[in-house]
């Protein structure tokens, strides 16, 4: 198994204070992991935090960069956005965006538990006719 670039185990040091992560390479980069959530991607060096609709803007205000990537000549943009700079300086700042990436992965994680519940609630109820 191939061992986590510097940077990747650099950013084990950044989280100290918000807690323990895994790494786990994966498409040419690393999945980052709190408590088995993926709350973070590293591509070509570069850290993306997981976002969602409650915490993409905060992200964009602070200057942070969506994830996106080509597949067949289109771009695709994923829910993550490049981490603040000013988190591998501050290990405070580091514990609230890290904290912020968490509640969106397990918002997400939630979600797609519910999603078969949801879409047994959109089925229309039979009639006496069709059963």
């Amino acid at each position: 198994m191939k061992k986590a670039n510097e940077f990747v185990e650099f950013l084990h040091e950044v989280f100290h204070c918000f807690g323990s992560l895994r790494s786990r390479p994966m498409f040419g980069g690393y999945g980052i992991y709190h408590q088995e959530v993926m709350i973070g991607l590293v591509a070509s060096d570069v850290l993306y935090l997981k976002t969602d609709a409650q915490t993409a803007a905060r992200f964009a205000e602070a200057g942070c960069r969506p994830f996106e990537y080509t597949k067949n000549g289109v771009v695709m943009q994923m829910s993550y956005a490049s981490a603040p700079v000013e988190i591998f300086d501050d290990p405070q700042a580091a514990r609230v965006w890290a904290s912020l990436a968490f509640e969106a992965a397990l918002r997400a994680k939630n979600k797609t538990a519910r999603a078969p519940a949801s879409r047994r609630a959109r089925t229309p109820p039979q009639s006496a006719g069709d059963r």
